[in-house]
């Protein structure tokens, strides 16, 4: 197992990606915390681990508050003895037209895309080196964080931030061995993106379900993402296998965006 002994936190746990990361690092020895704004539903998916035979807690937190995020590092020591692993896999996202597009959905999205992801990493990261030993930081970006799109500009400049961010605090935290890199996922198939789908459909008047059929012919693997295709990579970057590799961000995403 590739993460005995280690203890992962993981942002946006409830569902889709975060859930299927939290489980994929119970079977690789992790012990858990698996944290929400929607606390019921951190709970089920850390009940879903122990009753697996694995280690885990449920947690809410608001990852735009820097004291809840402090209290989410702290449920992780008082539990479990230490943070190794934190994974900012919480988001949000906007299909806004951009004349449209308002001081308040910036701010929502940037809100948790960003600054959760700072929060989270200055309470994790603060823990990891009072530690002595080091640590994994992965952030989830997007494809869209690669390029821009016509409909969705806050939500691509949010997540263009997440890579640079992930640049930034890899080069702050290198002296103290705590790795910082990202994922980069394409459409996955997640609750998210069902909502996604009926925003796309509204504001290009399609069908529910056209615009994610019509995103779907473009990935060359041919089949939508699945949450647990991210999680091999979100493994990888959390354990000794990539104790040399820092601030890259690596698509998982079917092929969609080349570089």
């Amino acid at each position: 197992m590739k993460l005995a002994g280690k203890v992962a936190i993981v942002t946006g746990g409830a569902q889709g990606m975060g859930r299927a990361i939290s489980l994929r690092y119970a079977e690789e020895g992790a012990k858990v915390v698996v944290a929400d704004l929607n606390r019921e539903g951190a709970d089920g998916v850390a009940q879903e681990i122990t009753a697996q035979g694995g280690e885990a807690v449920g947690t809410g937190v608001d990852v735009r508050n820097a004291a809840q995020a402090d209290a989410m590092v702290a449920t992780a020591v008082e539990r479990f003895g230490s943070v190794d692993i934190l994974v900012n896999n919480a988001g949000v996202i906007k299909i806004i037209p951009f004349l449209e597009t308002t001081e308040a959905d910036w701010d929502f999205m940037f809100g948790v895309n960003c600054k959760g992801v700072l929060f989270c990493s200055q309470a994790a990261a603060r823990r990891m080196i009072e530690q002595g030993r080091g640590g994994k930081i992965v952030n989830l970006a997007s494809q869209a964080g690669r390029r821009g799109e016509a409909l969705v500009l806050a939500y691509c400049a949010s997540k263009a931030c997440v890579i640079s961010m992930t640049q930034s605090m890899a080069l702050a935290l290198a002296d103290h061995r705590i790795n910082v890199n990202g994922i980069a996922p394409g459409i996955v198939d997640t609750p998210l993106w069902v909502d996604v789908d009926k925003q796309f459909a509204k504001l290009l008047n399609m069908e529910v379900g056209e615009p994610k059929a019509t995103f779907i012919k473009s990935i060359p693997l041919g089949r939508i993402e699945q949450p647990e295709d991210v999680t091999g990579a979100a493994v990888f970057l959390a354990s000794a296998d990539s104790d040399y590799i820092t601030q890259q961000t690596l698509n998982v995403d079917g092929g969609s965006w080349p570089s």
